[in-house]
C-alpha cells in the first residue's frame, strides 16, 4: 500500500480533475500540490482520507484512487475523455498503435471456415506459405464449420511465441500448417490497382490515423503512381480518426497549400495548420469514400480535400465529431486522455463536436455532406461505393 503522503498527492489530482480541470493540477509538479486548496478540495480530500483510515475492511489505496479518477473523468459526460489506470495502459496503446498477437492475416467468416482476404507481409502466415484466398477450415483438432467469427478468430489468435496448427482448404488440396504466433503490427494502409473501362485507378484503403500512418500512405500513393494509376480512390469508411498531426500529413499529400484545419481550446491558443508543402499527388483526380463511421481526423482530411476542390466525396454523411483529445502519461504509469479543444474546417465550420451542452454530451453533429450520396448494400458491403468511385473517376479522366 502507498504511504499517506503519496496517497494525498494522488488525491489532489482527483480533486483537480473533479473541480474544473484547471491547469494548476498539471505536472510541474502538480503546481506545488494545489496550495492553497479550496474549501471543496479540502472536503473531498478529507472524505477520501477518512475512508482510507476508518473503513472496516482494509482499503486498497491504488484501486480507490483509480476508481475515483475514472469517475471524475466520467463526470465530464464526454464520451471521448478517459482515464486509463496503469494496468490498462496497453488498452490505450492498442488504440494509438494497434498491435495483436496472431499469425498475421485478415479473415472473413464463411459457412465452412474463415476466408483469408489478406496476408500481412513479413508476418508468420506469409513466411509459412499461407495465401490470400485460402480457407481456414480447422484449428488444432476443431473444425470451424458453423463456428462463430469471434470464436474462430479467438482460436487462431494467441500469445506471441505459442504455436497453432491450422488446416487450410486450397482448391482441391487440404494443407496443414503449424505456425508460431507473433506480435503483429496491424497495417493501417493498403493499396491495389483497379482497372475500369480501360482506366487504371489506384485504390487506397486507410483505416486509422496512428503514429507514422501518413508516411505509410505516402508510400502506397507512390506505389500506385509508379504502377501508372490515372486516378485515386481514398477509402476512409469506418475510419475512426486518430492523431491530428497525421491528418495534416495525409491531406498534405494531395493539397499543395492552404489551411487544412484550425484548432481552438479553452486553455490553448487558436492554431491554424497549413498544408506542409510536400505534396506528391497535387493534381491527379481523386475521390474519397466516406460513411457514418468516418470520424475525427478522417473528417479533417475529407473536409480539407473537399473544400479545397481537390476531391469529390462519395458515400453518406460522416460521423460529425469536431473535438480532439490529448493524452498525458502520469508519473505512476496511468494515462489521462481528455478532450482539449475543437477543430474547424478550412471554411471555418465545426463538424459537430460541441462537447457537453447543458449537462448532456453532444456526440454527433451534421458531419460532412458527400458530393455523391451512396448507401452500401448490407448484403455486399463496400462494393457499391467503390463502383461509384470508379465511375466518377472515369468521368473525370474522360473530360
Amino acid at each position: 500500500m502507498r504511504t499517506r503522503a503519496a496517497f494525498a498527492v494522488v488525491v489532489a489530482l482527483v480533486i483537480g480533475v473533479w473541480f474544473g480541470g484547471h491547469p494548476s493540477w498539471m505536472p510541474g509538479w502538480l503546481r506545488s500540490g494545489f496550495a492553497p486548496e479550496s474549501k471543496s478540495e479540502q472536503q473531498f480530500h478529507q472524505i477520501l482520507g477518512l475512508v482510507n483510515e476508518n473503513y472496516y475492511r482494509p482499503v486498497n489505496d491504488e484501486n480507490l484512487v483509480n476508481v475515483g479518477l475514472q469517475a471524475a473523468v466520467a463526470s465530464l459526460n464526454d464520451p471521448y475523455s478517459h482515464y486509463f489506470p496503469a494496468q490498462q495502459q496497453s488498452e490505450f496503446q492498442q488504440e494509438t498503435n494497434p498491435q495483436d498477437s496472431g499469425i498475421g492475416v485478415e479473415v472473413s467468416p464463411q459457412t465452412t471456415g474463415m476466408l483469408v482476404v489478406e496476408v500481412f507481409p513479413g508476418g508468420p502466415a506469409a513466411k509459412d506459405g499461407i495465401h490470400q484466398g485460402d480457407l481456414i477450415i480447422g484449428v488444432g483438432k476443431r473444425s470451424l464449420k458453423g463456428v462463430s467469427a469471434n470464436a474462430a478468430t479467438a482460436l487462431i489468435k494467441g500469445s506471441a511465441g505459442t504455436t497453432v496448427r491450422i488446416t487450410v482448404d486450397r482448391g482441391k488440396r487440404t494443407l496443414h500448417f503449424t505456425i508460431v504466433r507473433e506480435t503483429i503490427v496491424v497495417p493501417v494502409t493498403a493499396s491495389k490497382l483497379l482497372h475500369y473501362r480501360g482506366k487504371r485507378i489506384g485504390y487506397l484503403e486507410f483505416s486509422q490515423f496512428t503514429e507514422g500512418s501518413a508516411n505509410e500512405l505516402r508510400t502506397q500513393v507512390r506505389q500506385m503512381l509508379h504502377q501508372g494509376a490515372q486516378g485515386l480512390i481514398l477509402d476512409l469508411r469506418d475510419n475512426p480518426g486518430g492523431l491530428v498531426t497525421q491528418a495534416i500529413g495525409v491531406a498534405s499529400l494531395f493539397v499543395k497549400h492552404g489551411v487544412i484545419v484550425t484548432t481552438r481550446g479553452r486553455n490553448q491558443p487558436t492554431t491554424v495548420y497549413d498544408a506542409l508543402g510536400d505534396t506528391i499527388a497535387p493534381t491527379i483526380p481523386l475521390v474519397v469514400l466516406v460513411d457514418r463511421g468516418t470520424a475525427s481526423s478522417a473528417e479533417i482530411v475529407t473536409a480539407a480535400l473537399q473544400q479545397h476542390h481537390r476531391a469529390l466525396v462519395i458515400g453518406t454523411r460522416t460521423y460529425g465529431k469536431g473535438v480532439f483529445q490529448e493524452s498525458e502519461t502520469l508519473p505512476w504509469g496511468a494515462i489521462l486522455d481528455i478532450t482539449v479543444g475543437q477543430f474547424f474546417t478550412p471554411d471555418g465550420h465545426n463538424l459537430g463536436g460541441s462537447g457537453v451542452l447543458n449537462g448532456h454530451s453532444v456526440t454527433r453533429g451534421p458531419g460532412i455532406k458527400p458530393n455523391v450520396y451512396v448507401a452500401d448494400n448490407p448484403a455486399n458491403p463496400g462494393l457499391k461505393a467503390i463502383e461509384v468511385g470508379e465511375r466518377v473517376l472515369a468521368g473525370e479522366l474522360n473530360r
